[in-house]
């Protein structure tokens, strides 16, 4: 517990997680709102139904070139603009409720609008932990940003109710644009070391391509995607039919439906507190897979025994689960990814739990349409089982704490020919003599440093063997521009670095591997470039 709270002695991740937590109630208020709103207007469920759609789709389809934006800007700037654009949207959504002229449509627009900035606020909020707290204190700082989304998804909804039942969604709205003001001046208050990098940012697209291609060719955090994915596929199913489960099960009402929420939101709330402390005793993986099991047995108590108290019991259980896995993953993919690639990778760990969520209340509402609630519950239950197991094949890892730190690199290349950022395309050779009783170690380390290059952003790389020479091997691989090579050559870390150094332990000779860089074009008067500035 000491550890979880001991993040909040830090000034700057007090401010900005007080702020963020008081954003996302506000954004919470809003919805509760807008839907009321919207079933005022209309008697179309289809309608009101797209109120909640248009909160999720545009964080779906957003966060990833959020995510890019994160690793290619200034993330600060990034949510100062994301917050007083919600700000603003809000604002005028509360004018226009007051003045009455919101339609269904305007309000849909509205909607989507607030979640096009939440879309554009997480990834670079979830980046941006690391960088507030020290990295032993990464893992708390993580459990107490969930703790924080759980808080507030337990009493948000809650609270816009009474403020709508009170005074009207014209309230509601303009309670949500005055939230986003703590973060505002959070963040305004928060001035984060600024990067040596003089470099040229990514260009959208080759940065969206760079961060897939990293993701694909890291096969311990694409596992821990997959695994977040699958257990909000399989958990949603609780929380989407937990209405009907009060209503048809229990014979309960509103109130109730509100306790078993907040018992959920409790769970949550107390795991954060321990979370930590469990996984330093019981290890990453094996902890996610108690959290996968404890989860899949509360909701087949559930199924079987439906009933107040144990409800209340099981949404306990569910709460601390929830957030002991979700965080856990985050932390396997935070703890593991370099920075200049976190955003994006944190918004694809976003649009999997997302779609998740998404998928499965669609699923779980149409097994229960098919063969009833107890049959949906008990088929979640099995998959959450299923993603237990699945730990046994792919477990959860998490990098040595120092592996993925920027390495210290050699002074920077010199060309002695006239050259832009954008001069390309570029070759680079690395030549190797490997005496044969070596080759098999060669070879091996060789993979290692084949599947680092690729997560680096490396194109066409290639092992050549000199038919003739058999101890010589040159390593090759390309860019696009001059500025791409530099890009990556920032990128290499204390994990690549050691890489290296057993090439050059393996590599036979008085001097190290010979590297040239080449640049070429089809057309030669474009070799002329302005020079470097």
């Amino acid at each position: 517990m000491s550890q979880t709270l001991a993040v909040f002695r830090n000034r700057t991740f007090r401010g900005l997680w007080l702020g963020t937590v008081a954003s996302n109630m506000g954004g919470l208020v809003q919805q509760v709102g807008a839907a009321w709103l919207m079933a005022t207007m209309t008697s179309s469920a289809t309608m009101i139904a797209l109120v909640q759609a248009c909160v999720t789709l545009p964080i779906m389809l957003g966060s990833y070139p959020a995510g890019v934006l994160a690793d290619c800007r200034d993330r600060r700037r990034i949510m100062q603009v994301a917050q007083i654009f919600m700000a603003v949207v809000s604002a005028a959504l509360a004018v226009l409720a007051w003045m009455g002229q919101v339609t269904p449509v305007v309000l849909l627009v509205f909607t989507a609008l607030v979640g096009c900035g939440t879309a554009l606020q997480f990834p670079a909020w979830q980046s941006s932990i690391g960088g507030l707290v020290v990295r032993d204190e990464l893992p708390a700082a993580i459990s107490a940003n969930a703790m924080g989304t759980n808080l507030t998804r337990s009493l948000g909804p809650a609270l816009g109710g009474a403020i709508v039942a009170a005074a009207g969604s014209a309230m509601a709205f303009a309670v949500n644009a005055l939230s986003y003001l703590a973060v505002i001046v959070a963040l305004w208050r928060w001035r984060p070391a600024r990067s040596e990098n003089d470099l040229p940012a990514e260009s959208l697209f080759p940065a969206m391509r760079a961060g897939v291609v990293y993701c694909l060719s890291s096969g311990d955090k694409l596992g821990a995607i997959w695994r977040g994915f699958l257990f909000c596929l399989a958990a949603i199913g609780v929380q989407a039919l937990l209405p009907a489960l009060v209503r048809d099960e229990i014979a309960g009402g509103a109130s109730i439906y509100g306790i078993m929420l907040g018992a959920f939101g409790a769970g949550a709330v107390g795991a954060a507190l321990v979370s930590t402390r469990l996984r330093a005793r019981y290890g990453l993986e094996t902890t996610c897979r108690l959290g996968f099991v404890a989860f899949a047995l509360a909701v087949a108590a559930l199924a079987i025994a439906p009933g107040l108290g144990l409800g209340i019991a099981a949404l306990l259980v569910c709460g601390a689960a929830w957030l002991t896995v979700l965080s856990l993953v985050n932390i396997s993919i935070q703890v593991s990814t370099p920075k200049w690639v976190l955003g994006r990778m944190m918004a694809i760990y976003m649009t999997a739990i997302f779609g998740g969520m998404t998928l499965g209340s669609w699923l779980w509402g149409y097994v229960s349409t098919l063969g009833g609630l107890h049959l949906a519950l008990l088929l979640s239950a099995g998959l959450l089982l299923l993603g237990a197991a699945w730990g046994l094949w792919a477990p959860l890892v998490a990098a040595e704490p120092d592996s993925i730190l920027p390495a210290e690199l050699p002074a920077s290349p010199q060309p002695r020919v006239a050259l832009g950022h954008d001069s390309g395309p570029v070759r680079i050779s690395v030549e190797y003599v490997i005496p044969v009783e070596r080759e098999g170690s060669f070879l091996t380390v060789m993979e290692a440093r084949r599947r680092s290059r690729a997560r680096s952003g490396v194109s066409n790389w290639s092992l050549y063997h000199d038919v003739e020479a058999p101890s010589q091997w040159i390593e090759t691989y390309g860019f696009a521009t001059w500025g791409d090579y530099l890009r990556q050559r920032a990128r290499k870390t204390r994990q690549d670095e050691a890489i290296i150094a057993q090439l050059h332990a393996l590599h036979h000779g008085d001097h190290p591997p010979q590297v040239r860089r080449i640049v070429g074009t089809r057309r030669p008067q474009t070799l002329r470039a302005p020079p470097l500035p």
